[in-house]
Parts: structure tokens; sequence; C-alpha cells
């Protein structure tokens, strides 16, 4: 296992270089940083400095192996919208953002499973076709959409939940399950199929000939053996996840740092745009990491590939 975790360890650093290179690359193309700080009404004085601050009278390899140490040591420059470091600012918000992904993975992954297995334990009958053609439909419907929904219906009509903003767990409900219904039926699905072919295995045959009850059968002997396809979706899903609360933070007026990112590429703050997207893939590799160690976990086999 410790082999195993440090293997995947190794990758980290790698996967983080790709981006921090990707991200380089993509800022040095999009045009002159100079253009992005100072406006129109800069003087010869201005731009002099800011080159070398920026380090622009470089070449491109000594620029970034500059970048690559400021990235290292957490030195992003100092925002534009707020006058303190973007590292500050980001990792203030980065809390809000993992509490919603958090919870909208616990809502998708608990009903999904549940939902899947009700759908193969009752296959062909009436509950596997409600829910099949629910998540079905489901996939079809944005998530914007059903935020606004969400909020007319709980919020505004009903009055049982706040429209907007973070505060205790009733703030939470409305953006984290509209945050998991863009995972959630495809877990169902996933859930279904996986949980099919696992009971038409030998070893369920024979867990039933020997008399153990259906509880038994489902949650000890079926669903660890099913559960692999359903933890590889949800690890390749959550960086779409990260990149679907830009737009559930922005309806429900949640301080993350979607919509943080959001109002900085409005507003030009490339220091904030540049940690935060850093920020988040760093919460993504982990994220990945802790999910291949969670099936090595469930599934001892994968260590020995």
């Amino acid at each position: 296992m410790l082999k195993f975790t440090l293997r995947r360890l190794a990758y980290v650093p790698v996967s983080l270089l790709f981006v921090s290179a990707v991200l380089f690359t993509v800022l040095r193309l999009t045009g002159n940083p100079i253009d992005t700080y100072l406006d129109i009404n800069r003087t010869d004085e201005q731009v002099a400095a800011l080159t070398k601050r920026l380090h622009l009278d470089q070449s491109l390899p000594v620029q970034f192996l500059i970048y690559l140490k400021d990235v290292l040591s957490g030195d992003f420059g100092q925002s534009l919208q707020f006058g303190e470091p973007a590292i500050h600012v980001v990792l203030e918000r980065a809390g809000a953002s993992i509490q919603l992904v958090t919870a909208a993975l616990l809502i998708a992954a608990i009903i999904g499973i549940l939902a899947g297995m009700a759908c193969a334990v009752f296959k062909d009958k009436l509950p596997d076709f409600l829910i099949s053609t629910l998540a079905v439909a489901a996939q079809s419907m944005p998530s914007f959409w059903l935020g606004i929904l969400l909020i007319q219906f709980f919020a505004v009509q009903l009055r049982w939940l706040p429209t907007s903003g973070r505060g205790g767990w009733e703030n939470l409900v409305l953006p984290a399950f509209t945050l998991a219904a863009y995972l959630l039926p495809n877990i169902i699905l996933i859930t279904r199929t996986s949980m099919l072919e696992t009971l038409r295995e030998q070893f369920v045959v024979t867990a039933i000939a020997k008399g153990l009850s259906g509880r038994q059968v489902l949650f000890r002997h079926a669903l660890p053996n099913a559960l692999n396809p359903i933890i590889s979706f949800i690890g390749l899903q959550i960086g779409r996840l990260m990149g679907g609360a830009i737009i559930t933070e922005t309806i429900f007026a949640w301080p993350g740092i979607g919509r943080l990112m959001i109002g900085s590429i409005f507003q030009r703050d490339v220091p904030v745009v540049i940690a935060g997207v850093l920020i988040v893939s760093v919460v993504i590799v982990v994220a990945n990491l802790a999910v291949d160690i969670l099936l090595s976990i469930n599934d001892p086999r994968i260590r020995l590939d």
C-alpha cells in the first residue's frame, strides 16, 4: 500500500508542473501583460517599471523559471481589486468552494448509489422504470435552470430556505443539490449497470445459496465489488464539478473561488486568476490521488498493476 501511494504521489508534481507550464504559455499567447495591467494613459516610466517588475525584459525560459519560483513560494503578486496578495484572496474563498463541492459529492454519491441499487434490484419493474426515466431526463437539465427553479420554489414561494449567500446549513442546501444534480443521473445509471453485472457473478449466487439475507448479499458482497466503476467515474468528474461550481456559485452568490475568478476575469485581475487556477488544480490533483488510494483499498488487485 505504501509503495502504491508513493508511486501515485510522484505524479502530483508532474501534473502541477504541466498545469503551470500551460498557464504560463496561455498568459503569454493572450498578448502583452503590460496591456492588461496599464490603461491607455500609461507613461513610458510606468511601462519601464512594470516591464522590469514582471521580468518581461528577460528571455522566455528565464521568465518561466522566475514564474515557477514565484509559484512554489506562493507569490502570485498583488490583487488589483483587493490590494493584497492574490494567494490570500483565493485561500479565503477556497473553504467555501471545497464545502460546496464536498456536500454535492456526498449528496450525489449517496442518493445515486442507493437509487442505482434500487434499479438493479427491481430490474424491469416500476421503480427501475421511474428512476431510470428521471435520471435520463435530468441529464438534459442545465444546472443554471435547475438552480433558478429551486430558488423560485423553495426560497420565494415556500420561504423554507434562503435565496443566496453563505451562512448556516440552510444556505448550503440549494446550491449543493443544484451542483449534485450535475453528477447524480450518471451515478444512478452507472451503479445500475455495475450492480446488474455483479449480481450475475458466481460468488453472489453462492452467497444466496448459503442462505444470506438480501441485505447482506447486496451490501456485503455485491456493492463493494460494484463500486470501482462508480469511484472511477467520480474521480474523473471532480474537475467538471469544480467547473460546474462556477455557475452554481454565481447563481446563489456563494462566495467561492469560482465566483471570485469570474469577477477577476472581468476586472482583469490576472494575479487572482493565476492563483485561482493553480489552487483549483491542486484540489483536483489531490482529489484524484485520494480516489486512486480509495480504489486500491476497495480492490487490492489495483496495487499490483
